[in-house]
């Protein structure tokens, strides 16, 4: 009986450990997990094996060129195939899609898998939607006519009294509210289109955008126009998903990828360094 009850219990360890073995090896590594979560074909995308990013239409320098992000170029274009190549995605598997800038920060399904858009993070906006990582820190900036009282502006104070403008829906509105307090109620368009000709046609004194599309609208689209100065920066730029998308995770993994090899500064460097020097307001 004894040798009996010994074999069993020999048994019973042998089958222990081989259970044990079996259940650690069929437990993979939180690491190799994770790995495997941001492979090409584990990623939550609106198409699998495409990345659909969305951006406006149309969309200006130095963040798209052309109007046409495709091509790569500008800031945001060229940080969008920037982080598709880390994903795993070659050019010809990323498609663009049109987003009026408006409709991005709804709540909701979204026909992209993020939209890059000059889209500021903000609190408000961050309860219907979700945002990677800040890509850079963004200045708002005022144009105004160069034969306008505004264009010698130098304070805070001298920005009181005049009507400015900006598009629907932006941070700038905000700041104008917020921070210049001018006074009179600031016009609201529905594009910066609609914004750059109300300061043609004399409608607003001035316009609140970001910077670089601040400067971009000074030295080519509108002349006689003056870009008086920045502000100093409140806000940074985000990518934007559908709510609680888990392809964020993998986008930032990207974009800290980008941050430490140095891309993302060449970008920054290569496309918005000329906006560095424009003076501040205070």
């Amino acid at each position: 009986m004894r040798r009996i009850v010994v074999a069993f219990a020999s048994l019973v360890l042998v089958l222990s450990a081989c259970t044990s073995n079996n259940t650690e090896s069929a437990q993979p590594s939180s690491s190799a997990s994770g790995a495997d979560a941001c492979a090409k074909d584990s990623l939550n995308l609106i198409k699998p094996g495409q990345l659909t990013v969305g951006t406006d239409n149309p969309s200006y320098p130095p963040w798209i060129v052309a109007n046409t992000p495709e091509n790569g170029k500008g800031f945001e274009g060229s940080l969008a195939y920037a982080v598709a190549d880390r994903l795993g995605f070659a050019k010809d598997e990323v498609r663009w899609v049109d987003v009026p800038f408006n409709s991005a920060g709804t709540a909701g399904p979204k026909n992209f898998d993020f939209d890059i858009n000059n889209i500021t993070v903000t609190p408000e906006r961050a309860t219907v939607v979700t945002f990677s990582d800040g890509y850079y820190d963004l200045s708002q900036a005022l144009v105004t006519m160069a034969d306008s009282p505004l264009a010698s502006a130098t304070t805070l104070a001298d920005l009181k009294g005049y009507k400015y403008g900006a598009q629907i829906g932006t941070t700038s509105l905000t700041f104008i509210a917020q921070t210049i307090a001018p006074g009179p109620q600031p016009a609201v368009y529905d594009t910066t289109n609609d914004a750059k000709q109300a300061l043609v046609n004399g409608q607003v004194d001035g316009l609140i955008l970001d910077l670089p599309t601040a400067y971009y609208v000074s030295s080519v689209q509108i002349p006689g126009s003056k870009l008086v100065g920045q502000f100093e920066p409140q806000e940074y730029l985000g990518m934007l998903f559908e709510k609680d998308n888990p392809l964020v995770t993998c986008v930032n993994e990207a974009l800290a990828g980008l941050k430490a090899d140095g891309t993302l500064e060449t970008l920054q460097q290569k496309w918005l360094a000329d906006y560095l020097s424009v003076p501040v307001i205070k």
